[in-house]
């Protein structure tokens, strides 16, 4: 009824974790939300010690079924179910606990605390539903499987999905197809030729998300991933920096897939009690394949955002050379959507670098790299957060590309994490380099190569705040000159209002 709606783990009482109930957003755009009153909190003895997180499934003839795990009076993770009081409300202010919850509890071998994060269901032409559990055993990380009829009796799968071991506790387990040859999004239930299956956990002990790409057999509902060394855990990361707990949705109307992520404060709790709020989600991002590789997926900031563009400024051919740093002359610099695009012109003979990596950050030269952009700076760069680039060899499509945010500058903040990010990306030899950078105050997201490696960053500058945050662009490589082309917008604030409010608006 033309809302989205996003629920999420909320203490109301305190800026720290604990008494977690469900709080509830809506928007009509994904970018300017709306308060709604909490939706569930932590009333009964199935739940008690927290609402913690899981999944809505959409059927077919519009009822809406809520799975979410409650932490019981006696510390044991269940499974729960929730439904709308009222479906005609276009707002779903009100919500129902099945009388019989818990509808699952911790199967044999399943410890008592390692049995959560429900994900949305998806339906088998034997006309059950099929449910996902994050799980462990041992050290070994899993997901079970339930199938149902009717959301209320659940019977467990002999065998699980998938399993990795080393990889401890997987949750907010997170399991959808993609089309492998075209952009759209694709239903949960879809399955067939031309579609391939990500299989994502976060990894408890890492506190990283991690996905694989594979093959799902419905006659036995076990996924196979395509390179078993890359496998869920062990190979890539949706995203290199702060972000955790994502969970995806198919958008029907728009026919894409999102991806929410959760990013938590790397200040102090003290600072988070001061400022009385922490943690946020990122901006929403569409999923898709990535078909030029065929090993990767593509996150790229949902369309709507770009309703928060105002002014730009367009740069074209700017010849950075090594060692210097040249300023952008674009006003304001703690909102920012920028898009920019990297020619490399070398100065001496064919240069290969060896263990080509982010390094100690951006300061740390070689005859490659690094290169790229310099946010919420200050003018006297005492504070600043590079994203950048760095190389082992020239010939693009051949060498190992990093693709890396240095916070180790970012603040002179004494109580911040400051850590240097990064990953490989792959870069074919018909692509420039590029990369896209939303700013916003104290938090950086950075797209390389059209999305295939991502890094959500959190900063806490003293100095380069409002009005006195500044751009630059930087090459601190010694052998090549970086001709650079890039718009940058600057970003509108989105608006949050309480409830109640105008409906109509």
């Amino acid at each position: 009824m033309g809302w989205y709606h996003l629920f999420y783990q909320y203490n109301p009482d305190s800026a720290v974790w604990g008494n977690i109930t469900w709080a509830h957003a809506v928007s009509r755009d994904l970018i300017q939300w709306l308060y709604l009153p909490i939706a569930l909190f932590p009333d009964s003895w199935f739940d008690i010690n927290g609402v913690w997180s899981g999944s809505a499934t959409l059927l077919p003839d519009g009822k809406i079924m809520m799975l979410y795990t409650g932490d019981t009076n006696q510390h044991v993770q269940v499974q729960n179910l929730a439904y709308p009081a009222n479906l005609s409300d276009p707002l779903l202010l009100d919500w129902v606990k099945h009388a019989g919850n818990p509808i699952l509890a911790p199967p044999l071998g399943i410890g008592s605390k390692d049995f959560r994060d429900p994900t949305t269901a998806w339906i088998g032409p034997d006309e059950k539903w099929r449910v996902i559990v994050g799980s462990k055993v041992n050290r070994t990380g899993l997901s079970l499987v339930y199938k149902t009829k009717d959301f209320t009796h659940f019977e467990l799968n002999d065998h699980y999905l998938h399993q990795v071991p080393g990889t401890g506790m997987w949750e907010c387990v997170d399991f959808y197809p993609v089309s492998i040859n075209k952009l759209n999004g694709l239903d949960t239930s879809v399955n067939g030729p031309g579609v391939k299956h990500v299989l994502k956990a976060s990894l408890d002990d890492t506190k990283e998300d991690y996905f694989s790409l594979g093959t799902y057999f419905i006659e036995n509902d076990t996924w196979v991933p395509d390179t078993p060394n890359a496998d869920v855990g062990i190979g890539l990361k949706l995203d290199y920096g702060r972000y955790y707990a994502s969970k995806t949705f198919y958008d029907q109307h728009k026919q894409r897939r999102i991806l929410w992520g959760w990013i938590n404060e790397s200040d102090s709790e003290t600072a988070d009690l001061k400022k009385g709020w922490a943690s946020l989600q990122t901006i929403p991002r569409t999923v898709v394949f990535d078909q030029k590789t065929g090993t990767n997926l593509l996150q790229w900031p949902v369309e709507e955002v770009e309703s928060l563009r105002l002014s730009n400024a367009i740069f074209e051919g700017i010849v950075v050379k090594p060692g210097s740093v040249v300023p952008l002359d674009i006003g304001p610099a703690t909102q920012l959507d920028i898009f920019a695009e990297f020619e490399i012109e070398l100065l001496a003979s064919e240069g290969v670098e060896k263990d080509v990596g982010c390094g100690g950050g951006a300061h740390e030269r070689s005859a490659l790299g690094p290169f790229g952009i310099l946010a919420i700076a200050d003018d006297q760069l005492s504070e600043l957060t590079p994203i950048y680039f760095r190389l082992s060899s020239t010939a693009i499509g051949t060498s190992t590309t990093f693709f890396c945010v240095d916070e180790t500058r970012s603040s002179k903040a004494p109580d911040v994490s400051k850590l240097v990010h990064g990953s490989k990306v792959p870069v074919l030899s018909d692509e420039r380099l590029s990369m896209r950078i939303l700013v916003d105050h104290s938090i950086i997201e950075s797209f390389g190569q059209g999305g295939r490696t991502v890094i959500s960053s959190r900063v806490y500058p003293t100095e380069a705040i409002y009005g006195a945050a500044r751009l630059f662009l930087f090459n601190n490589a010694t052998g090549i000159n970086i001709k650079v082309s890039l718009t940058v917008w600057q970003l509108n604030s989105a608006f949050i209002r309480p409830f109640p409010f105008d409906q109509s608006q």
